[in-house]
This record gives structure tokens, sequence and C-alpha cells, in this order.
């Protein structure tokens, strides 16, 4: 069994790899070196993916299957050119169950069913009756969450900032908004429902309708499929952070507080990671191994991973470039020997 990470920067995407306990990294040199990679995944037939992006050429979509050989798909995700909308770059890649799907900023989801070859854009949500009220987060007008109920692919979830969740359940036909029991951030004087900030979404692998969102204002889960929020934020020092984390295996939650939207930073300086055990009911800090004075480096919402082995391994990268790994669950971490440049995603994949 062997553990590999695409840890993607503003300069350039970075290959970590261990094997099973996970306590020894080798890091090795850039891959599109000079080039934001901005998401990574791998589909069910082995095939990786990376997106690049650049403010000279825009971006950009690339497929692998061994790590080394690279091509760049000819036919990614674009808008029609009688559209006035500029496609900046690949927020997530989400290959499957069922359909593959792509998230981007300018805010829109596309689908390919011809693993990443060529790209649709799902029509029923990039023209939704909202669209022209819809309003830029502080990290652009981003369609950055993916969700497909395993059990049903008719029903996906998107997350928009700063618009909210939508969810479809005939296949991206038709999309219904989702955002009861979010306070908005920006509230539109036409569509009182949208203007939530969601920053990121995870689900139960086993009943989709228990989703967890990080928002611009809080943390919430649902039990009903998006139809109502809760907020569950007992123990966490702060209600602002962006990257939410899953066991899946254990559905043990892990999310990166930080101190409030105007700073930005770890709360006095103690960079934590916290854990919930119980479904967001409580959460505790987890700092063996974190730097708990002077680090006021944050967590960007796609900068965290974990693996699902037992114990759990976690992977968390930050805008100072250093990358921190816990291969027992969280209870200590270790610090990968390397610097990077910001880190912008964080992806595990495991092999054997």
């Amino acid at each position: 069994m062997s553990v590999t990470l695409i840890l993607g920067t503003a300069k350039g995407a970075f290959l970590a790899t261990s094997d099973k306990d996970r306590s020894a990294w080798t890091v090795g040199d850039p891959l599109f070196k000079g080039w934001k990679v901005t998401a990574s995944a791998r589909d069910d037939g082995g095939r990786y993916f990376v997106a690049t992006a650049s403010d000279v050429y825009g971006p950009a979509l690339h497929v692998s299957d061994d790590l080394k050989k690279w091509r760049q798909i000819e036919k990614g995700p674009a808008w029609r050119q009688d559209l006035d909308r500029k496609l900046t770059q690949i927020w997530t890649l989400h290959p499957g169950p069922g359909r593959f799907y792509a998230g981007v900023d300018e805010a829109g989801l596309f689908a390919s069913d011809d693993r990443g070859e060529t790209w649709s854009p799902v029509e029923g949500l990039n023209e939704h009756a909202t669209r022209s009220n819809w309003s830029p987060g502080n990290g652009g007008l981003c369609a950055h969450a993916v969700l497909v109920d395993p059990k049903n692919t008719l029903r996906v979830w998107c997350g928009i900032s700063a618009v909210g969740v939508f969810r479809s359940d005939d296949g991206g036909v038709s999309w219904h908004i989702r955002n009861k029991g979010i306070p908005a951030v920006i509230e539109d004087k036409q569509h009182k429902d949208i203007g939530c900030c969601v920053h990121g979404l995870v689900a139960d692998p086993d009943d989709a309708n228990t989703i967890y969102r990080r928002e611009h204002n809080g943390m919430f889960r649902s039990r009903d499929g998006g139809d109502s929020w809760q907020r569950i934020e007992n123990g966490l020092p702060s209600w602002f952070g962006f990257p939410i984390a899953m066991d899946r295996r254990t559905r043990t939650l892990f999310v990166h507080p930080m101190e409030s939207d105007e700073y930005r930073m770890p709360v006095d300086g103690q960079f934590r990671i916290y854990r919930s055990r119980d479904g967001g009911d409580c959460w505790e800090p987890l700092t063996n191994g974190l730097p708990q004075d002077g680090a006021y480096m944050g967590v960007l919402r796609s900068a965290m991973d974990v693996d699902h082995l037992d114990p759990c391994g976690v992977y968390v990268g930050t805008t100072a470039g250093t990358v921190y790994v816990s291969n027992d669950t969280g209870d200590s971490w270790t610090q990968l020997p390397c610097t990077l440049p910001r880190v912008l995603s964080v992806s595990v994949f495991n092999d054997g």
C-alpha cells in the first residue's frame, strides 16, 4: 500500500509519497512549474486529472495514467463565445459516480461522460433563473463544491460563492436553491433565498441527506438533503473558515477555523485543526505537532483532505507553503520536509 498526495500550489504541483504507515515522506520536483494548480482528482479507472490556471493563458485540464506522462485535454470546460462570461479557473473536479463534474469560475458547472475528454455545460444550473443576480464572494464567483448521491446519481448538489447551495433531483436538468436557515452575506432584493457564501460541503457516504456545510458566517448541518440547515459550532473558537473534510470510514469531521472574515488568521496565532466524532455536535482542538505560537497562516477551501485508511490520515496545506500530515486521525502531526509556494489544493490517493 502506498499513499500519494497531489499538492497544488500557486507555482505548480508537487507529489508527496509514502507507504501505508505514512511516517516518512518523499516530495518530488514540481509538475506544471510556474502554473497555478487549482484542483486534482482520480477516476475509478485510475486516470489522474490536474487543473491548471494562468493569468495569461487561462485554465487547462491535464490527464495522466501514471503521474509521469501528462497530456492536455483539448476540449475542456469552456463557455460559449456568445456568452459574456470568462472562465478563469477550474475550482473542483468530481469524477463520479456516474458523470464527471467540474465546477468553474466564472461560476458554472460542466459535465463529462467520456472520462473527461469532452465537456458540456449543465444548462439547468448555469442558466438558472436567479443567475443575473449572482454576486461574487471575495475569491470570485466560483462553483467550488459538488456532491453526488452515490445511491441515486440523479441527486447532485453544487455550492457557489457567494450564492449558496443548489440541488438537482433529476440529473442536472432542474436546480433548486437550498439555503433555508443560512443567513445571507449579500442579501438580494429580488431573490431572498440567494446571497449565501458557502465555503465547503461534505456528505455522509451512506446517507446523502446528511450534509455538512462550511459557510462564510457559520458551520451548519442538514439532515434532509439541504432542505433546512442548523448551526453546529459547539467547541469551535470561531464561526469563520474554509475547508471541511470527512473520513468516510468513521464519519469523523475536520475543519480549520480562522479569526473572522476581517482577519482570516488562526485565533491567537495558534494553528489548530478541530475534529468532531459525533456528527458536528461537539468539536475538539488538535494541537500535537502543530505550531501554537506566532502561526498566522491560513488554509484555503481545497487544501485539506483525508485518506480513509485505518486509522485515518489527514493532510493540510497552508498559505505559508507548509504541509502538515497526521497518520492517526489527527492525534499527532508532522510537517512534510518542504516549504512550498502558497498551497491551493490537496488531494490524497491510496494504492495497493
